[in-house]
């Protein structure tokens, strides 16, 4: 019998994987898969492009960074954070995710989640539709005004504005008064019976922030940053995320 070694290729290192150990806590778990495929089962794009969380991790940790960035699948991932959860070793995939993302160059990532970061950023609203803080209050005051001689029993419902001293500052999905306007109103009807204390800001009310799917850090703070002041400089106390 041949006592001749047989070397297989030696693994190759993923910069990817090595720059994620680095940011989190004892790596992220990264190296601690046991490959039973949790994070599969109960993935909502387990299947697109041919890839799921499992598989993705292991070519991560094989190396294969180049397959890696010619896929699309990490742009599939709704970072919902369920491979987490079900995960026996809690290996953080959403963040590997997150990295792959940011390493692509900005201009050549999905023109649809670009376009809309980059409409949050044209003005204060944080809008992903790239309406204006004074065309949100126009069409605020309207619906309500409607609404409010249509059904005597919420005549006296409100829509506040930039309402100083409110308990809770509310965002919304900016697509709805662009497009679908009658659809806020089911909330504010809610807020209206309950008696709750509340407030819109004519900036930052945008709901949705494509800039953090766009892996856009710096993009990604400033629209946070935009909302977290307003609340702060009308005094309110809880921000209430519709999204």
């Amino acid at each position: 019998m041949s006592d001749k070694v047989v070397k297989l290729g030696g693994k190759k290192k993923s910069r990817f994987m090595d720059k994620v150990m680095q940011l989190l806590p004892e790596g992220g778990n990264l190296n601690l898969c046991l490959t039973c495929g949790a994070c599969s089962s109960g993935c909502p794009a387990t299947g697109l492009d041919g890839m799921d969380p499992r598989k993705f991790l292991r070519m991560a940790a094989l190396g294969m960074d180049a397959e890696i960035l010619k896929s699309d699948w990490p742009w599939m991932c709704t970072q919902c954070q369920r491979c987490i959860y079900v995960c026996p070793m809690k290996i953080d995939i959403p963040q590997l995710v997150y990295n792959v993302r940011g390493t692509r160059p900005r201009e050549e990532r999905p023109k649809g989640i670009l376009g809309s970061c980059d409409m949050a950023l044209k003005n204060d609203s944080c809008s992903a539709m790239g309406a204006s803080p004074e065309d949100f209050t126009f069409v605020v005051e309207d619906v309500l005004e409607e609404y409010q001689e249509a059904q005597p029993e919420f005549k006296d419902m409100q829509a506040p504005i930039d309402k100083q001293g409110a308990t809770f500052f509310l965002n919304q999905n900016s697509r709805e008064p662009v497009t679908e306007p009658d659809e806020m109103v089911p909330l504010w009807k809610i807020l209206h019976l309950v008696s709750a204390d509340w407030t819109y800001g004519s900036k930052g009310w945008g709901g949705e922030n494509y800039c953090m799917f766009l892996a856009d850090n710096d993009s990604w703070e400033h629209i946070v940053r935009t909302t977290a002041k307003q609340a702060d400089d009308l005094g309110c106390k809880i921000y209430l995320n519709t999204e």
